[in-house]
């Protein structure tokens, strides 16, 4: 039997809550006509609706289960025609809606109503995955709303946006909403050693900069954000010993890519954040494989020399954030770094 691409429920990582919610729903069979996944990307709202979907026409055959106590965890099984299908994107019962333009619109909206009038084909259970419903144009979302309530027979609509508050109350109030939280560093860095079969170090890294998401983890790992931070932290810790020509010329190299800006700023961060903490707690860097660099780079100097520079750093981003000039703002920050009295070892690794 070959392995299932989209896992049971039991295999979501990092969702016990939502995971419980939906589980508890199938066995009573009291799932509503909508549902609300909010979150931020990457941390499993569409898997989570994918699953449900395959969970809902799922007919296995017969054999026993690995859950006993609960076997809705068994459910999908990924192998029977229905789940095949699904998986495939070739069920004609389970329809997905999403954004075009960054914008959903009601011509796209008109076109489901179209579809949802008549009745599923083959599912005992007709499934909507409109993704993104925070792009959802005024219209869009007035058609949305007439579908809402009243909803067309043996079908169920799950809805995925970042927040409630991006949608319409109305719509909001008519959908069950289930959150799902940023996921632990460790199993974001779990999904990228199993996936990308990454070092567990360099996952742990890439991990600790995801803010929980998973996708934006796959982007970090895509764009090479090792090589890039090695290049951070040594231009950094070479910034006391350059000339004003040079630290400003640091600074137009780091303003010229506006995309990996934060992340940048973010990267050196949590490198002096290592060093802050390497004297009490070695055991909590980040870097882990920079260890010795960070016990050499922090030997001797006061902690807090550290964490005024995280705060200039702090302080950089938050004007870039508000719109400041960008060259302006990194080159005062590198001036701030290594300005007289600013504790210059702390860079002098």
């Amino acid at each position: 039997m070959t392995p299932r691409s989209v896992p049971g429920f039991s295999s979501i990582i990092g969702q016990a809550k939502p995971v419980k919610l939906l589980t508890t729903l199938l066995q009573r069979e009291t799932l509503p006509h909508a549902l609300l996944f909010t979150g931020i990307d990457g941390v499993g709202k569409r898997t989570a609706a994918k699953t449900l979907a395959m969970a809902c026409n799922c007919v296995p055959s017969n054999r026993l289960s690995a859950h006993p106590k609960d076997p809705v965890l068994d459910l999908p099984c990924g192998q029977c025609r229905s789940c095949r299908k699904i998986e495939s994107g070739t069920h004609p019962d389970i329809l997905a809606l999403a954004p075009t333009d960054g914008i959903i619109r009601i011509a796209q909206v008109r076109q489901l109503c179209e579809t949802l009038s008549l009745k599923p084909y083959e599912a005992r259970r007709r499934v909507v995955v409109l993704a993104d419903a925070q792009a959802l144009n005024p219209e869009a979302g007035n058609a949305l709303l007439k579908v809402l309530e009243e909803p067309p027979d043996r079908t169920l609509l799950i809805l995925t946006a970042r927040q409630r508050s991006d949608l319409l109350p109305t719509i909001v109030s008519r959908c069950q909403h289930i959150r799902f939280g940023p996921l632990a560093a460790s199993h974001v860095a779990k999904l990228l050693t199993a996936s990308r079969d990454l070092d567990p170090e360099a996952a742990g890294i890439i991990a600790q900069l995801s803010h929980g998401s998973f996708t934006r983890a796959l982007k970090l790992h895509r764009d090479n954000w090792i090589t890039r931070r090695d290049w951070l932290i040594d231009g950094l810790t070479k910034l006391p010993s350059q000339t004003v020509t040079l630290k400003l010329a640091w600074a137009a190299q780091l303003g010229q890519n506006k995309a990996h800006l934060e992340d940048a700023l973010e990267v050196l961060q949590i490198w002096l954040r290592d060093l802050a903490v390497y004297r009490h707690n070695p055991q909590k860097i980040i870097n882990k494989d920079l260890t010795e660099k960070i016990q050499y780079a922090s030997q001797g100097v006061d902690p807090k020399a550290f964490i005024a520079k995280i705060h200039v750093l702090a302080k950089t981003q938050k004007k870039i954030e508000a719109n400041a000039n960008i060259r302006l703002a990194l080159e005062t920050m590198v001036l701030q770094l290594t300005k007289p009295g600013s504790a210059d070892p702390v860079l002098n690794a």
